[in-house]
């Protein structure tokens, strides 16, 4: 039996600045929902004791998406608490691009950042899993997440006719929604131990809305389904193997409401024990923006395909990548994944009505007390 192959083996998100140039629906999430952070300082001020306070953006990729909401929060932060230090400690897997995050949080591109413009404060990274404790115990006064924390530290089981969970069914669907659950209670513990007492988590999970919405599909074509088809069909035409469809499986989980919940809610969860307290949750669907221009009649259908498609790569190639043989010679491997997108983009510019990758979020903060 093949060992499943962890997570951090093998996933980034693009670096060299494309992720923030490609998704920007992602900084759009982060923007409209700064007031809930706001607001949660507001409910509960920081003191102003001269100690250091300290924010976390877990999974934050190459900083940029989160570089404005970070800069609201933390000049608040300074507003409320002039004698406080500032600890922002950036996480993220270890094959992260490290390199480029401080230079979009230094100022040393062309992305405007916040660092220059507030006063004892220190910036640093650390290139861990959330799934793990990032900072000591008790020092974490705001921890935030976005568009992140569906991802699992190993994939449970492979889904034969899908390349997501969200096609899977039957015991498949049991075996990724039993790991998401256990993955989900060990992340809010592991954020409880770190946590203050009053110190809060912003989480803006990717998920499974209300009305049954999720990532990119909100009543148009489906994108997972999209990217399956197209991957099997490579597979149909004997571009790639069997083994290598039935390999290539995201690392996700998508949560509903309740799901998310469960733990904060029920007294007798190991997570409700430790003291985390929910006090907001909400879902929201940020539309995609390019689908957005295309429907304004801003661009064309082309020109709609190819701003489009990056946004997808810049966070699913290192799974369609990690399914494909390692026997393979890497520039072997490079041209059929650069095939499988430019399948995706021919597609989207002939039939480019109902693509999009509209963001189905749940919105959450929670409190130590």
């Amino acid at each position: 039996m093949t060992k499943p192959r962890q997570t951090d083996d093998f996933m980034a998100m693009k670096g060299a600045g494309y992720y923030s140039r490609a998704t920007i629906g992602a900084k759009h999430v982060m923007d409209n929902a700064a007031g809930l952070i706001l607001d949660a300082l507001a409910r509960q001020p920081p003191a102003d004791d001269g100690s250091i306070f300290t924010m976390t953006d877990m999974g934050c990729a190459d900083g940029g998406t989160s570089i404005d909401m970070v800069g609201r929060v933390l000049r608040d932060v300074r507003a409320r608490c002039p004698s406080r230090a500032i600890q922002m400690v950036y996480t993220d897997l270890p094959r992260n691009d490290f390199s480029q995050l401080f230079q979009i949080v230094h100022g040393l591109t062309d992305i405007q950042s916040y660092a220059k413009g507030i006063d004892n404060l220190y910036v640093m990274a650390s290139a861990t899993s959330f799934h793990v404790r990032i900072v000591p115990p008790g020092s974490l006064n705001l921890g935030h997440s976005a568009t992140a924390s569906h991802y699992i530290t190993e994939v449970p089981a492979q889904i034969p006719e899908h390349v997501h969970m969200v096609g899977a069914t039957g015991d498949v669907r049991q075996a990724f929604e039993a790991k998401g659950a256990k993955d989900w209670e060990n992340f809010l513990l592991n954020r409880t131990s770190e946590l203050a007492v009053g110190g809060f988590l912003a989480l803006f999970n990717f998920g499974i809305d209300e009305e049954g919405r999720y990532l990119g599909h909100t009543g148009g074509v489906s994108m997972f389904d999209t990217f399956n088809d197209l991957w099997r069909g490579m597979l149909d035409e004997g571009l790639i193997t069997g083994a290598e469809y039935v390999a290539t499986n995201f690392p996700q989980v998508y949560r509903t409401v309740d799901q998310f919940t469960a733990p904060l809610n029920d007294p007798s969860s190991p997570v409700y024990k430790a003291g985390l307290r929910l006090e907001h949750a909400e879902t929201r669907v940020v539309p995609c923006p390019f689908a957005e221009a295309f429907r304004a009649g801003g661009v064309s259908a082309v020109d709609f395909a190819r701003s489009y498609i990056p946004t997808l790569r810049s966070w699913s190639e290192p799974v369609f990548m990690a399914g494909l043989s390692g026997d393979r010679p890497a520039a072997e491997r490079a041209a059929l994944v650069d095939e499988f997108y430019g399948r995706y983009e021919a597609l989207v510019a002939a039939r480019p009505d109902g693509h999009g990758m509209d963001y189905v979020h749940c919105y959450m903060i929670c409190r130590k007390v």
